[in-house]
């Protein structure tokens, strides 16, 4: 799953920290792999065609199509640099989001108030997550696959509310 608990349970004591990031299917030296194969493929065919005029003909399409892919990745990642961190402590729920351009939004309220409401069908993604407490209502979770997110909202209700079962 993409979060982490911190201490493992949160039941395990009145203070706990969730951090929440975007799945990625394809890591950093999966990356350098993907691309050093892609290489290698598009290399392939033109070795038969070394010494004719059709290679320079091809060869800035080719580079083009590489260059294309790997800034089409690098952006993806950059997009999916998202970190949320949810702190509870004894009296005090404070959600973090870091944003991929380092704007950094907050939310904090009295942890007693806060309450975790699921939307199946009728938030920006199937089962929608928000924490209510205070003046506002914010999401959380919202990039996680809907399976997750339901987990997620499961986990969060025993942790705001102290419940000892898991």
């Amino acid at each position: 799953m993409p979060y982490q608990w911190t201490p493992e349970h949160p039941n395990d004591g009145p203070d706990w920290q969730l951090s929440l990031w975007p799945y990625r299917s394809l890591l950093r030296k999966d990356f350098v792999l993907f691309m050093g194969a892609t290489a290698a493929l598009v290399a392939l065919p033109l070795i038969s065609l070394l010494g004719t005029v059709i290679v320079w003909a091809l060869l800035p399409f080719l580079a083009l199509m590489f260059w294309g892919l790997w800034t089409a990745i690098n952006i993806s990642y950059k997009r999916g640099e998202v970190l949320e961190e949810l702190v509870v402590d004894d009296t005090t729920a404070h959600l973090t989001r870091h944003n991929p351009k380092g704007e950094k939004l907050e939310w904090h309220a009295n942890r007693y108030w806060v309450t975790v409401h699921l939307h199946p069908k009728g938030g920006p993604v199937e089962n929608y997550i928000t924490l209510r407490g205070g003046d506002r209502e914010v999401e959380i979770g919202a990039f996680l696959d809907v399976s997750e997110r339901l987990a997620l909202y499961g986990d969060l209700k025993r942790a705001l509310r102290g419940d000892q079962a898991s």
